[in-house]
């Protein structure tokens, strides 16, 4: 039974989202946990947009909150974003990691110490390497590792370097991770 899903996109990020969301039912119980590489200075207009796009619950990740079914969190901008063990989140301003806060790979090995095999870890479209350690760290504690295929990202560096990293259980289009994702739910209930 999977208990969390975490998700990694940089470059070309917001749209994969989207589209990795979208067929995903209102109902979906899996907690959902993303980190979109974003400026440090931008809005954080991520929750805005896939609010509108998707029938999910979203929001942003605040400090010390909870994490519960029937959500999907986003990362905000110039924050790292951990899982402690009560399941809470923690915030982070420390240094940047791959060149980003948040970092992708702060995030997955946060989880994979707390979730070991109950943890889905997803890499999308990207222009660097971050992700990679984490979704390695997330197979190697017995997760599930999901990678995009990189020549249906916008950019296929950061799917590049998870499969040579990671080597993911599965490596398939945006479309077939929604489906995959719906399948895992199914069977969490």
């Amino acid at each position: 039974m999977y208990r969390a899903i975490v998700i990694g996109a940089s470059a070309g990020g917001l749209y994969a989202i989207r589209d990795l969301l979208v067929p995903l039912p209102s109902d979906f119980r899996i907690p959902i946990i993303i980190v979109q590489h974003l400026s440090p200075t931008s809005e954080n207009y991520m929750v805005e947009f896939l609010n509108k796009n998707t029938s999910l619950n979203i929001k942003e990740v605040d400090e010390k909150e909870p994490i519960k079914p029937n959500m999907v969190y986003i990362a905000p901008p110039n924050y790292h974003v951990l899982i402690e063990e009560d399941e809470t989140f923690t915030l982070s301003a420390d240094e940047k990691v791959n060149y980003s806060r948040p970092s992708i790979d702060v995030l997955f090995y946060s989880a994979a110490d707390i979730y070991r095999k109950d943890l889905i870890g997803v890499v999308l479209t990207g222009a660097n390497d971050d992700g990679a350690r984490g979704l390695f760290t997330i197979r190697k504690n017995g997760g599930l590792g999901i990678v995009q295929t990189p020549s249906s990202a916008e950019a296929p560096q950061m799917p590049s370097a998870a499969i040579l990293e990671a080597n993911p259980e599965y490596i398939i289009e945006i479309s077939e991770i929604a489906k995959l994702l719906i399948e895992m739910n199914k069977r969490s209930d």
